[in-house]
């Protein structure tokens, strides 16, 4: 059979993305963690204000008018951003630029699949260092593999937990390569390790606009990283990587702090009551700083009880492997929308 591609891309399988209905379907949407609350009216009044003319022209390269709106809200110098089209983009610059044949990416699993698949492309290897049951970071392990890359989600996805700072710090100092942090969702935690940018030179902290902003449908994320690991992801992005209505709505939107973190509240509020429900249902949960719940059923059935609540118009994310396939990630929903779940589960548990 001919094939006009790489041998890595036939291997590979590629990322799979959560299932989007149609916007006008009558779905509860609790799969792919998106923010149940709109964006800023900052960030819509923005959109509506659009001016041909900021169309018409190339967008500035580095989205200078956001960098500047993320420096005042984290009080890091608006050198230390790098922006990309979602900081999937962000994820894939940095593969980009630091791996190859022989340089490895590691990362502890189960965690954000997105890690493989990039390095797939590249085309790298990838050394997955399992998590055990308690989501303790395997410290030992990871340095002794020493990636190029070394991929840490906190808060990961799907499990939810938070790496201590500590043990974050531990990792930094032992690596000859990159660490990269994905705070994808650090909004809904109680931490962050945006102070290791400033104690290390070798790591770079990844945070995205789709979850705490709403904003999953704009793709716009960053990267915080000391200007002297930057140069050389600069070097790779795509020139033009941002448009200019993505850089105007995030800047408002991250100028927008305060609607920010009402929502947020809102979710973790939403969240605690969620996970007390589940749990009276015979859940297990492991404890969240996200806006996701990663539950085990019961029965363990958790593939028979995702395609149960599919029949019933609520979507949850399943996980067909080893790892994972006795339990559900569910997104925090409004009240309204985790009461529906609540009460479609009572007939399935």
């Amino acid at each position: 059979m001919t094939t006009y591609f790489r041998p890595n891309i036939d291997a590979m399988t590629g990322y799979v993305p959560g299932e989007q209905p149609k916007f006008d379907t009558p779905i509860i949407k609790l799969n792919t963690n998106e923010n149940p609350y709109p964006p800023s009216p900052a960030a819509i009044a923005v959109l509506q204000q659009l001016s041909g003319e900021s169309l018409r022209r190339y967008p500035d390269p580095y989205a200078n008018e956001f960098r500047q709106a993320v420096s005042a809200a984290l009080d890091i110098p608006m050198d230390w951003v790098i922006v990309g089209n979602g900081s999937d983009d962000v994820l894939n610059v940095i593969i980009r630029a630091c791996a190859e044949p022989n340089r490895n990416v590691v990362y502890p699993a189960p965690t954000y699949v997105l890690y493989r698949t990039l390095t797939e492309l590249q085309p790298a290897a990838t050394i997955e260092i399992p998590y055990g049951d308690d989501y303790q970071l395997p410290i030992a392990e990871l340095i002794a593999a020493n990636g190029a890359v070394t991929f840490i989600a906190s808060p990961n996805s799907p499990s939810g937990h938070v790496v201590p700072i500590d043990a974050l710090r531990q990792l930094a100092a032992a690596l000859t390569g990159v660490l990269v942090v994905d705070e994808a969702y650090v909004d809904f935690a109680e931490e962050t390790a945006l102070n290791l940018v400033k104690e290390f030179n070798n790591v770079i902290v990844t945070r995205t606009l789709s979850k705490g902003y709403s904003l999953a449908g704009l793709r716009l994320g960053f990267g915080i990283a000391n200007p002297t690991l930057l140069s050389g992801l600069f070097k790779v992005k795509d020139s033009y990587n941002i448009d200019a209505i993505a850089c105007l709505v995030g800047a408002a939107a991250m100028r927008d702090q305060d609607y920010k973190n009402l929502c947020a509240a809102k979710v973790k509020a939403s969240r605690a009551q969620l996970a007390i429900d589940l749990k009276q249902l015979g859940f297990h949960l492991w404890d969240s700083q996200t806006n996701f719940l990663l539950a085990q059923p019961p029965k363990s059935n958790a593939e028979q009880i995702y395609l149960s609540l599919k029949e019933r118009g609520i979507l949850v994310r399943y996980f067909n492997q080893a790892d994972l396939s006795d339990k559900l990630r569910i997104t925090v929903g409004t009240d309204e929308q985790n009461q529906s779940l609540i009460e479609a589960l009572l007939h399935l548990v």
